[in-house]
């Protein structure tokens, strides 16, 4: 059963780079909400539409860096001065389409900043959990129909999943070469995480699905779906947040409930996914999507997607989570649909209660536990 420990986590002091972005802004209200000294360490606010925006309207829910994860000596000061508990890894350039348009930005944020990022918290004298975020596009695509587990090979064939790919090559060499006793880095305890398609209310990126269906829904336009066919492993942003906390747990009391010499299990690769009955098609989540917004959507095929090279077919096996951090995705693909599309119709309808409707379906999930 997935359980998140508030006596854990109140007072800790929990850095999340890229606290700014999506994922990063819902984690930062749960961990607010569970009592942690939050820091955020990312670039400013995007212009336009962002959750980070809407939810520190009233407040601000962290104490903020905003510097470039590139630039390694503001990180390592700014690591100084917030000296972390435990660290979460989000900071990264995300979108398939722009690492073709900015391939340079890229491989050099989400592969240099990751390694700037370990390179600061080596300034770290106590112990520290990290975890790196990166993607389920990580992996070789082969188009298998069954799901890639954490030891299978590695790849990519766009900018953004090849930058990530290398990055799991990063973090494994650095763990391996510096977090050994007497080493720089024998402090931490890292380990990465690879998530699937998460939805999830606030989500305003350019060039994915959800938000693009919503823009369309609220202007009454036509549904343009890049993909139709694309199978993938859609899942409520909340499912992947709860096993990267779990997994964070896990890897700061590694310290006492390990031997000096025994290996550790926790400091390695774990996917985060949902169950097999949730990978749909694009089609069949645009299709979903629509029977909980009222009125006529006509669909077409974005002609544009077919320059860029997306895998048809992704999956995740989640085996490893479920037997050694008890993890296990809670929230179905329905249920996260119309949950969902309901916190965007809420919003729409009153601008201002982004905070809120996050804290209510973060309640609601931890009632699903």
């Amino acid at each position: 059963m997935v359980i998140i420990k508030k006596d854990f986590w109140l007072n800790k002091r929990v850095l999340i780079t890229g606290h700014t972005g999506f994922k990063g802004s819902w984690l930062l209200v749960w961990l607010n909400m569970l009592g942690a000294d939050v820091y955020g360490l990312s670039l400013s606010p995007l212009q336009g539409k962002s959750l980070f925006k809407e939810i520190t309207k009233k407040g601000s829910l962290s104490r903020d860096y905003f510097v470039d994860i590139r630039d390694s000596e503001k990180l390592k000061r700014s690591m100084n001065e917030i000296n972390p508990d435990i660290v979460f890894h989000l900071a990264a350039q995300p979108l398939v389409r722009k690492s073709y348009e900015d391939p340079l930005e890229t491989w050099s944020t989400n592969l240099i900043g990751s390694l700037n990022l370990l390179e600061s918290l080596t300034i770290i004298k106590h112990h520290c959990a990290v975890i790196m975020v990166t993607t389920d596009k990580v992996y070789k695509n082969m188009e298998w129909d069954h799901g890639y587990r954490e030891n299978d090979q590695l790849g990519g064939h766009d900018p953004y999943s090849a930058s990530k790919a290398a990055t799991e090559f990063a973090i494994s060499s650095w763990r391996d070469s510096f977090c050994s006793s007497n080493k720089k880095g024998y402090n931490l305890k890292i380990a990465s995480a690879r998530s699937g398609n998460v939805i999830g209310g606030g989500d305003w990126a350019k060039d994915r699905i959800f938000p693009d269906v919503i823009r369309s829904l609220e202007n009454d336009n036509k549904i343009f779906i890049r993909n139709p066919k694309s199978t993938r492993p859609w899942q409520h942003v909340l499912d992947p947040l709860a096993g990267y906390m779990l997994l964070a747990e896990k890897l700061y009391q590694s310290r006492k409930l390990l031997n000096k010499n025994d290996k550790n299990i926790f400091t390695s690769a774990f996917n985060f996914g949902p169950n097999i009955d949730s990978n749909k098609t694009v089609e069949f989540l645009v299709n979903e999507i629509i029977k909980y917004w009222p009125g006529t959507i006509k669909q077409d095929i974005d002609q544009d997607s077919n320059q860029f090279h997306e895998a048809e077919k992704l999956h995740l096996q989640i085996d490893k989570a479920f037997n050694l951090l008890n993890w296990r995705p809670i929230w179905d693909f329905e249920f996260s649909v119309k949950r969902t599309v309901e916190w965007y119709k809420k919003l729409d309808e009153d601008p201002n209660i982004s905070l809120d409707l996050c804290t209510r379906d973060i309640k609601c999930y931890e009632k699903s536990i």
